[in-house]
Parts: structure tokens; sequence; C-alpha cells
């Protein structure tokens, strides 16, 4: 293999390491989403992808997420020797992209801004995220004439396959919670335990809120950011 094919086959498993990277609000891919202006990858292994966002004024917590994500995806890249992530257009990218590269977090790289690490903001975006899962599982299952007993009943494992299901397994056991086949389809996320009967039609409505939610957040911001960037909208 020559070097510029070498190289080329790193920048694609550059790329499909950064599908891995989602925006913590909307949960979404940040390819998808547009956010990756560009990814190269130098003879030498060198990575440098370049991010920007909606607008100049993306919360900085939600974007160093993202940024910080975005390293130690391309960094985990077999062939490639290092990673610059640099994110542009940003009122806070100095300091994120600083931060980022020397591995510093949050708390140093916003010295006297912010007081705690960004793990409880993780966690909450995947709460919204198991529940918003859990309303696009069980609508279709509530739309063939399954009853909140039914869902009760039912496990990840007796769930169809889908899409859907599989993104909630995923976004579950990011958190630590169970997502074996074994798991019950409806649990506080939370304390991962199950939902009791009682609690079910509650549940189920503040999973479709949350999915509303996030749905409408993402027409928003993928709104700004086709005003912001008319030719960098690819979703």
């Amino acid at each position: 293999m020559s070097v510029a094919d070498a190289t080329s086959t790193v920048v694609s498993a550059a790329l499909a390491a950064l599908t891995t990277v989602r925006d913590p609000e909307l949960d979404e891919p940040i390819t998808t989403l547009g956010f990756v202006a560009s990814c190269t990858v130098s003879h030498e292994g060198r990575a440098q992808v370049r991010l920007r966002l909606p607008t100049y004024f993306c919360a900085p917590n939600f974007a160093f997420l993202m940024v910080a994500d975005a390293y130690d995806a391309v960094t985990a890249v077999p062939g490639v020797t290092g990673a610059e992530i640099i994110l542009e257009d940003h009122f806070a990218s100095d300091a994120i992209n600083s931060g980022v590269a020397a591995q510093a977090g949050f708390v140093r790289s916003f010295t006297g801004e912010a007081t705690q690490e960004l793990d409880a903001l993780r966690a909450q975006f995947l709460r919204k995220a198991v529940m918003a899962g859990t309303d696009q599982v069980c609508r279709p299952l509530v739309a063939a004439g399954a009853t909140p007993a039914d869902l009760l009943a039912l496990t990840l494992g007796t769930v169809p396959p889908s899409p859907e299901l599989t993104r909630l397994r995923e976004r579950r056991a990011d958190l630590g919670l169970p997502a074996g086949d074994g798991a019950p389809l409806l649990i506080d996320p939370q304390t991962g335990e199950p939902v009791d009967a009682v609690q079910v039609p509650l549940h189920l409505r503040k999973a479709r809120v949350t999915r509303t939610g996030i749905e409408a957040n993402t027409s928003i911001c993928s709104g700004m950011f086709r005003v912001r960037y008319p030719d960098g909208w690819t979703a």
C-alpha cells in the first residue's frame, strides 16, 4: 500500500470514529449534524479535525464535551500518532482548544469560571436520551395495540429488533444501566430499577415529552446551522 493510500485509510477510519461523537444535548453524531468541517491526516499520522457549531455562543460545556470526545475518538484510531481538534468560530474556542490539547479538563480550562467537571452533565443528557429512546421504542408497540401492562412485561430481548432499540441499549449501557436481553424495557433512568406499574402512564408521557423536546432542539439547531454555514449542512 502506498503512503497516500495508507493516509486515506487512516482518514476514513478517523471519520468513522467521529461518528461515535454525539452532541450531548441532541444525541446525534456530530458528523450527521454537519459539525465536522474537515478531517485530515498527515503522512506522519498527525490528525487535524476542525469543528464548527450552530452559533458563536453555543454553551461552552457542551462544546467542550464534543471537542474532548472527538480528541479521544480520533487518537484511538490505529495509525494516528497525534490529534489536534480545532473548534472554530466560537467565543470560547481558545480555552476549549488549548484545554483539550493539554488534557486539562473543563475546570482547569476555565479557571475561575468552572467549578466542576462535566461527568454529571453528561449523565444528565444520557438519561434524557434513554427516556427519548424509550418513547421511540414504545410508540410502535403502542400503535400495534400494546397496553401499559404489556410494555411493563417486556424485556429488551423480547422487543422486536430495530435501530431505535439498539440505540436505547447503547445509551443505557453508557449510563451503566441494565442493557442485556433480560433487562426490563421500562426502567427509571435515575436508578435503573423497573418502573412501578402505577407509574407506567406517567413514565410514557415523560418519555414522549423528552423525545419531543430533543427533536425540537435539533430542528432549531439545524436551522441556525444552515443559516450560519449554508454549504455545510449534511444531514
